[in-house]
C-alpha cells in the first residue's frame, strides 16, 4: 500500500470542489468564484503580440518581468499610495501560489497561523502543508474579522495571521480603523500579517485599506489579476513585502515554479498599465446584483448581512437548505465548507447573469420553504 506524507493527509478535497461534482451539468451554478466577464481585449492582446514576438520562448525572470513588477508597483502608488520597490515583488502563479509561498517561507512545523473562520479554505489547507498548525478565529456576528478576537489568539508559536477584506466567503469590507490595528498587532506582536487583496477592486460601500498602508516590515500582501481583470484562468498574481521576506519567498518559488507562465506576465502588464474602466463597470455590476440577491434572500426568509464587496453573500440557512438547493438545481457552497462556525450559513456567488440570478433565487426561496 502507497505511502502519503503526514501533511498531504491532513488536507482533503475542497468543499467547493464536492459541491461541484455532486451538481448536475445542467444546474445553475452559484459556487464558482470567478467573475463572468471576458478578460480586457488590450491584455489578451498584449499576450498574443508577446507570443508571436517570441518574447515569452524563454524563462523570464524569477520574480518576473520588470516591466510587469513596475506595473504592478504603479498600481500600489495609484490605489494605495505605497511605495513598493519592483525589486520586492514576485509575480506568481496565481494568488494561490502567493499564499503558499508566503507560509512556506514564514511557517516552521508546528507553529500557528491564525486564520478567520469562516474564511477562504486555502488558508487552512496550506498552513498544514507548510507543516503549521490553523488556528480558526469566529468572525462577528457581522461576519468581519475582529483585531482582538485575533490578538487574543496568539501566542508565542504564532507565526502569521491572515487578514482577506473584501472577505471570501463573506464579502465583508474591513474598516480603516481594523485595518490599522491588524498592522498595529503585526508590529507589536512582532507576528506576520498576511493580507489576501485579491478583491480589493470590488467594494461597494467604504474604501478598500492595506495593512502595509500602516507597516512595512511585517505585512505580506498577496494579490492577482484574476477577479480584478477576469483572468482567473490566466493564473497570474504576486506578493510583495519586506525585502528579505521576499527572498525567502523567492527560495520556494524558483524551485517550484521557476517563473510566472510568460504569456500571463504580458497580459497582466497590459491589464495593470491599460485602461480601467473595465474594473468600475464590472465592480457596479456586481453592486446591482447584491442588491438583486439581498432582495431575493429577503423574500425567501433568509438573513443575510449585507456584503459590502466581493460579489459573495452568505445567508444563514436551515438545514437541509445547501442539499435541497442541489437537487433542485442550484449550486450553492455549504458553509462548514469554510470552517467550523461556518455551519448554519451557505456562500452565494452573485458572479452570473442578473436574470440567471432571479431564476435561482426563486428556487432557493422555494427549497428554503420546502425545508422548514
Amino acid at each position: 500500500m502507497p505511502k502519503f506524507s503526514d501533511r498531504v493527509e491532513a488536507i482533503s478535497i475542497s468543499g467547493i470542489r464536492e459541491v461541484f461534482e455532486a451538481a448536475g451539468e445542467d444546474a445553475i451554478n452559484l459556487g464558482l468564484g470567478q467573475p463572468d466577464f471576458p478578460t480586457p481585449s488590450h491584455a489578451k492582446d498584449a499576450a498574443v503580440a508577446a507570443i508571436r514576438e517570441g518574447s515569452t520562448d524563454a524563462y523570464t525572470s524569477n520574480k518576473g518581468t520588470l516591466a510587469l513588477r513596475e506595473a504592478i508597483a504603479a498600481k500600489h502608488e495609484r490605489d494605495q499610495g505605497v511605495t513598493v520597490d519592483p525589486g520586492d515583488l514576485i509575480a506568481t502563479s496565481g494568488g494561490s501560489e502567493a499564499l503558499h509561498l508566503a507560509l512556506e517561507a514564514h511557517v516552521d512545523v508546528g507553529e500557528e497561523v491564525v486564520i478567520p473562520d469562516p474564511g477562504f479554505v486555502s488558508y487552512d489547507a496550506l498552513t498544514k502543508l507548510a507543516g503549521g498548525e490553523p488556528v480558526p478565529v469566529p468572525l462577528r456576528e457581522d461576519l468581519t474579522l475582529d483585531p482582538a478576537t485575533v490578538e487574543a489568539a496568539i501566542t508565542d508559536d504564532t507565526a502569521a495571521f491572515v487578514v482577506n477584506s473584501p472577505a471570501n466567503p463573506t464579502g465583508t469590507v474591513a474598516s480603516e480603523d481594523d485595518v490599522r490595528e491588524f498592522a498595529r498587532i503585526a508590529r507589536e506582536h512582532d507576528v506576520l500579517c498576511l493580507s489576501d487583496e485579491v478583491y480589493e477592486h470590488f467594494v461597494f460601500e467604504g474604501a478598500h485599506h492595506s495593512p502595509l498602508e500602516y507597516e512595512r516590515e511585517n505585512v505580506v500582501v498577496v494579490n492577482a489579476c484574476s477577479k480584478a481583470y477576469s483572468m482567473t484562468g490566466w493564473r497570474l498574481g504576486w506578493v510583495t513585502g519586506a525585502t528579505d521576506r521576499i527572498e525567502r519567498m523567492l527560495r520556494v518559488h524558483q524551485y517550484a515554479q521557476a517563473c510566472a507562465s510568460a504569456p500571463a506576465q504580458f497580459a497582466a502588464e497590459a491589464a495593470l498599465s491599460g485602461p480601467q474602466d473595465v474594473v468600475g463597470e464590472m465592480r457596479d455590476s456586481f453592486e446591482r446584483r447584491r442588491d438583486v440577491v439581498l432582495e431575493g434572500l429577503a423574500d425567501a426568509g433568509l438573513d443575510c448581512p449585507t456584503p459590502q464587496g466581493a460579489f459573495y453573500a452568505m445567508p444563514e440557512v436551515p438545514d437541509g437548505f445547501v442539499d435541497e438547493c442541489i437537487d433542485r438545481g442550484v449550486v450553492v457552497v455549504p458553509g462548514g465548507a469554510f470552517g467550523e462556525h461556518g455551519e448554519g450559513y451557505a456562500r452565494i456567488s452573485y458572479a452570473t447573469d442578473e436574470d440567471v440570478l432571479r431564476e435561482a433565487l426563486g428556487i432557493m426561496a422555494d427549497a428554503a420553504a420546502a425545508v422548514r
